[in-house]
């Protein structure tokens, strides 16, 4: 009977004994070597792994976590009292998800909740929002051990530890380092180095003074604290509190761990021991993959070239649609068309889309993209050491005159050498097609006269009625359109001159079209505004130059 019970008393004090190693808490604090038997309080990706470890956050990115002790903890006597005195210790490890690229870090917290219910990952390190960070009424104290650099809170670099009181501002802060009880100045220490690391905060009631103290684990406490701050911690603790951890992630990622956890109030955290806390994962250095030494040179490359292509095709299709600006089109031009929409309009130009072709150009067939009217595009020609002159000529006259017979100018385009007029499209063609050629399609006496009559108000108007007065030159059949009705147009004004009113122009050689023009302007090379009377009995004639005509000429 007495070796029974003695038998259950040892196996009670084996029971009591293996979970003092998890948890060890009392009035005063508590110690933590190792998280498997804990009752913490854990929110957002916070969890105890299998083999104790507290893993506050995982390699998912734009994450958060917290982890407590359960049960508040009395920090003041009464409400309006001092703090009191406290001391805790901690390990930790940072592993990054890629070796050097670490986010966002990790804190020990003490709030007034169990859990920060407002906090957001990322720079906040699940503390803080926009709205609260910097708020009195926060009542947090936390150190920082922070793996990103961010300017919007004025941190010194991106591997530093800080103080933080009710803002991720720090009231102090200090590249992460620790110095050695054997020497005489710092070393430094990378947080997110996947290796294991001790951490102190001390806070002294009495001299209201905060000792933050960082160590690798295999170093003793250093005597001298990386962060020694005076500050009175009264305001800001209330009488009772939660302790315990926070982390998060960015776009960057790594897992915060605590392998053990000491506090004591009023008095020193005792001591973990290091040969009792859990293991980590085996982290090595990450390997690459190929993707990262072949499919990601391969990818940039042709990406580059992609790019690069892509350029070289704009600056072509810019070059090749390049369209130039003087300063007479200021004055004189009207609407000016864009090259790319009259190469779509006339199909490239096409030959099928081919209306006529004279000595100043080719007309060609389009329909324009933007809102699919008919137009006739003229192609001033390139051979014609006059093509310029003649370009600017028709539009400096037709582009500003405005009649029912005369054939509408829309707008007119400069590409390079290129020059090219728009007009409006006149479905019955040119007069020359009734006229001769095609006998299904010829003009009655009457029909003829209309049109006669049309081309006469037309150059009455360019006579008589305009500013200035236009002399076209070349009034001839294929320069005289008819439209739907059946009505006369005058059209290609690339010989046209503007003379004023009064005088008598003259001009040093022969222009135009033999043939149409009064003979007398053929021997002499005076111009006047009869000299079209000719082309109206050649017209009303049926477009047949008789003998006594040629003789005469």
């Amino acid at each position: 009977m007495s070796f029974t019970l003695v038998t259950t008393f040892l196996a009670l004090l084996v029971i009591v004994h293996i979970g003092a190693d998890s948890a060890a808490p009392d009035d005063n604090g508590f110690i933590y070597e190792g998280f498997q038997s804990s009752n913490l309080s854990l929110d957002g990706i916070a969890k105890i792994t299998d083999n104790g470890l507290l893993r506050i956050t995982n390699i998912t990115k734009l994450q958060m976590g917290h982890a407590f002790y359960p049960d508040p903890i009395n920090f003041k006597s009464t409400p309006n009292g001092s703090a009191f005195s406290f001391s805790t210790q901690f390990v930790f490890t940072i592993v990054p998800q890629v070796s050097g690229l670490s986010g966002h870090g990790m804190a020990f917290v003490i709030a007034p909740t169990r859990g920060l219910p407002v906090g957001l990952p990322t720079q906040f390190l699940g503390l803080f929002n926009d709205s609260t960070n910097g708020n009195a009424s926060n009542h947090v104290f936390a150190v920082e051990l922070d793996t990103i650099q961010t300017h919007e809170f004025n941190d010194i670099n991106d591997n530093h530890v800080g103080i933080d009181i009710d803002s991720l501002f720090s009231t102090a802060s200090q590249p992460a380092s620790y110095r050695a009880n054997n020497k005489n100045s710092f070393d430094n220490l990378t947080l997110s180095s996947a290796q294991r690391m001790q951490l102190w905060v001390e806070y002294d009631g009495e001299s209201k003074v905060i000792n933050v103290t960082l160590a690798p684990i295999a170093v003793a406490k250093p005597n001298t604290p990386l962060l020694s701050l005076s500050y009175d911690l009264s305001p800001i603790l209330r009488q009772t509190m939660y302790v315990g951890f926070s982390a998060s992630t960015g776009s960057l990622a790594a897992a915060h761990f605590v392998l053990g956890w000491s506090l004591k109030m009023n008095g020193v955290a005792q001591a973990l021991d290091l040969s009792r806390l859990p293991k980590l994962p085996r982290f090595g250095p990450k390997k690459v993959s190929k993707f990262f030494t072949v499919g990601l040179p391969l990818i940039c490359t042709f990406l580059l070239l992609l790019v690069i292509s892509g350029v070289a095709y704009h600056l072509r299709r810019k070059w090749k649609f390049a369209e130039v600006m003087e300063e007479w089109e200021l004055a004189y031009g009207p609407h000016r068309f864009k090259y790319k929409d009259l190469y779509i309009a006339t199909k490239g130009f096409r030959e099928k889309e081919l209306l006529g072709a004279g000595g100043f150009g080719r007309v060609y067939k389009g329909v324009l993209p933007t809102n699919k009217m008919e137009v006739a595009v003229k192609k001033v020609s390139h051979q014609s050491r006059q093509g310029m002159r003649e370009f600017i000529a028709e539009i400096i006259s037709i582009g500003r005159l405005r009649h029912r017979n005369l054939v509408p100018l829309l707008g007119y385009c400069r590409r390079k050498g290129e020059l090219l007029l728009v007009y409006e499209f006149m479905s019955n063609g040119s007069l020359d097609k009734f006229l001769y050629n095609q006998p299904k399609s010829t003009l009655n006496w009457s029909q003829r006269l209309r049109v006669i009559k049309g081309v006469a108000s037309g150059l009455f108007y360019l006579h008589e009625e305009w500013e200035q007065v236009v002399i076209h030159r070349d009034v001839k059949a294929s320069n005289v359109l008819i439209d739907a009705e059946l009505n006369g147009r005058l059209g290609d004004f690339g010989l046209a001159r503007l003379y004023d009113h009064g005088t008598l122009p003259q001009t040093t050689h022969v222009v135009g079209t033999i043939g149409y023009l009064a003979p007398e302007h053929n021997r002499t090379g005076n111009i006047y505004i009869y000299i079209y009377i000719y082309i109206y009995i050649y017209i009303y004639m049926g477009g047949y130059q008789f003998s006594c005509m040629k003789n005469y000429a």
